[in-house]
């Protein structure tokens, strides 16, 4: 697997999931010093070599802000550390960028510094669910990038494309699917809920949530391996041992274009579509820095360089930016997507792990 493949599916599994591993030591990598500085906290690896050559020396130029990024560590250990510190009234970054269900704990403590949008013009380019706001409106945070995991197969074992992701549950599908391991990253809830209760709003209660645990149950017969080591997955995917799955759509790309027999598809239900915030913490001294450098991030020219140099998707609109269908598509879609439900994460953690375990992976 390329260097590339590598460090994109470890920033996710740190970002989207949120699980516990290896920390690495956040070290700075820091530009020359100048009067006005910011500390930026991104995932390490490929993730933070991209934003160090293609974005933040330009940031500096415009504005004059050096920036000192900051190698985030991984799992919910940079989000303790924000907090420990912030009591402490420091910030080991000023901005950090924070998964969702992050961003719900931060709140919960009072982390995140409001955000005051009439510093942040551009953030009229958000679509708005990239914003992130406090149950009183206040905003708690910008998205920063986004990503889909989709419905993805083996093209010499599929030679048509599935159109929805019922194609999980078809018995002809038996011992033929890779799904990821967890309730909290492989969204399964979710994508049940929209393809056969109506939208992820049947999830609301507690019932809900059972009848959609007790109808992805039915999926077991079909499932060959419940992942964690995305790189098994995608080796099983090329060799077509494990032909169909669920995976993240820009390495499946990149893997296609490379040569080997797989697509992504979007299913008509929408894929389902995973981001991180820029958020400010309350400890941090450099408001107005940290302003400037969210409304610079939230430039469409900005996203769309983001989308060509780090595969990510764009948190913008799309008319607003100048990707070609071709680079659009290869991040992104503009089917509705599916869009976690984090909350639940936040507040029955531990109920939906048990379920889990019970029903689905026992």
């Amino acid at each position: 697997m390329t260097e590339f493949l590598k460090q994109t599916i470890g920033r996710r599994a740190v970002l989207g999931a949120g699980l516990a591993g290896a920390s690495m030591l956040a070290m700075p990598s820091i530009l020359r010093a100048q009067e006005k500085s910011l500390k930026v906290g991104v995932y390490g690896g490929y993730f933070k070599d991209s934003f160090d050559k293609n974005i933040f020396p330009d940031f500096t130029k415009a504005t004059g802000i050096a920036i000192e990024a900051i190698a985030e560590p991984t799992g919910e250990a940079w989000l303790v550390q924000l907090d420990q510190a912030a009591k402490a009234g420091q910030a080991p970054a000023d901005v950090s960028m924070m998964s969702q269900v992050a961003m719900l704990k931060g709140q919960a403590t009072d982390l995140w510094a409001p955000l005051d949008m009439s510093k942040i013009p551009n953030g009229s380019n958000l679509i708005d669910r990239f914003v992130n706001k406090y149950p009183d409106g206040r905003v708690a945070g910008i998205g920063a990038v986004s990503w889909y995991i989709t419905l993805v197969t083996n093209t010499d074992v599929f030679k048509e494309a599935p159109t929805s992701w019922e194609a999980f549950w078809d018995p002809a599908n038996a011992d033929k699917l890779g799904l990821l391991a967890l309730v909290s990253n492989s969204f399964l809830l979710e994508v049940t809920a929209k393809t056969y209760f109506g939208g992820t709003n049947a999830l609301d209660t507690e019932e809900g949530v059972q009848k959609a645990f007790d109808k992805l149950a039915e999926v077991k017969p079909n499932v060959r391996l419940w992942y964690r080591d995305e790189a098994q997955f995608e080796q099983a995917l090329k060799s077509g041992e494990i032909p169909m799955g669920q995976y993240y759509h820009d390495v499946t790309g990149l893997a296609a274009a490379d040569g080997n027999p797989v697509r992504s598809t979007f299913p008509k239900e929408g894929g389902i579509q995973d981001s991180g915030c820029w958020a400010l913490s309350r400890a941090s001294t450099k408001v107005e820095e940290a302003h400037q450098f969210i409304n610079y991030m939230s430039q469409p020219s900005i996203q769309a360089l983001l989308s060509r140099k780090v595969g990510t998707s764009p948190t913008v609109k799309r008319e607003l930016m100048d990707l070609t269908d071709a680079e659009f598509a290869a991040v992104s879609s503009d089917i509705e997507p599916i869009i976690p439900r984090y909350d639940l994460y936040q507040t029955k953690s531990d109920w939906l792990n048990q379920k889990w375990t019970e029903l689905i992976v026992g």
